[in-house]
């Protein structure tokens, strides 16, 4: 059973950070990235590959957006003060535009078959689930409508292509249709994963389970299976203690921020953006 850790606690008034710590790091494939169109070809076409629909869609997936990931990084990489170098700057301010929730329904691994649930104890477990619920089920619905939207816009953007410069528009919409579908998945996934139905947590526990794992059903939380369930709860005195300090001010500064990302090694960067995105 893989499992991931959400840290969720308040950085300003209403305002709630969602992060994710995994147990696990997900296992690449180094011949899959080693992969050229003519290999990738072959290797689907192959009639020696029992490879679904979607297990086809996947190897492209990862395919296209290794070679996006190489191409942005020789992107970085350029001369400063250079055309591809002033590319690589411009992409660094769109990404800042993108919404927090986006990079935390990313880091869902599909994969993922359990999640324990950290955050203060004062929070109440119900409000907590129901905040990450909310998230994904926005997430959803919001990732779904913009990733068809950029992939809509790829057989205009390819137009471009005839023009002496690189096709800046094409490279963008394939690399936000691929950041909508993550985010896509990793909403699914954490709906799944938080849901109130029984049948749910009894298609994802393992019937041989030997762990004994049970579900902390603190504060008198109803939703629980009393099994081995797909969610865990687990409120924190010491997260609940680090973040009373700015409780008068409303708003988390940026000390307290890097001392929570410290302790539970999540990106400081991403905490900020939960705290200061402009709606």
């Amino acid at each position: 059973m893989k499992s991931s850790r959400l840290i969720v606690f308040p950085v300003e008034g209403r305002r709630w950070s969602f992060n994710t710590s995994s147990y696990f790091s997900p296992s690449t494939d180094k011949q899959e990235s080693s992969l050229n169109w003519k290999q990738l070809w072959r290797r689907i076409a192959s009639s020696d590959h029992s490879l679904s629909f979607s297990g086809k869609a996947e190897l492209i997936t990862h395919f296209v957006s290794d070679k996006m990931q190489q191409k942005w990084v020789a992107l970085e990489m350029a001369p400063v003060g250079s055309i591809r170098h002033r590319v690589y700057n411009l992409g660094q301010q769109l990404l800042m535009r993108v919404k927090p929730s986006e990079m935390f329904l990313k880091s869902i691994p599909k994969e993922t078959t359990k999640v324990e649930i950290v955050f203060p104890s004062s929070l109440n477990p119900r409000l907590v689930r129901r905040r990450l619920r909310c998230v994904a089920t926005s997430g959803a619905i919001y990732h779904r409508r913009y990733m068809y939207g950029s992939v809509a816009l790829l057989p205009f953007t390819a137009l471009f292509a005839v023009l002496p410069f690189p096709n800046i528009p094409l490279f963008w919409n394939l690399f936000r249709a691929h950041a909508h579908w993550q985010a896509l998945k990793g909403s699914e996934r954490l709906l799944f994963l938080v849901s109130d139905s029984i049948e749910t947590w009894k298609m994802i526990a393992a019937p041989d389970n030997k762990d004994g794992e049970t579900v902390n059903s603190s504060r008198g939380d109803s939703n629980v299976c009393g099994a081995s369930c797909a969610w865990v709860l687990c409120p924190c005195r010491r997260l609940g203690d680090i973040i009373a300090s700015d409780t008068r001010t409303g708003a988390l500064s940026n000390l307290t921020i890097s001392t929570i990302c410290i302790t539970y090694n999540i990106d400081y960067a991403e905490v900020l953006k939960w705290r200061d995105y402009k709606l």
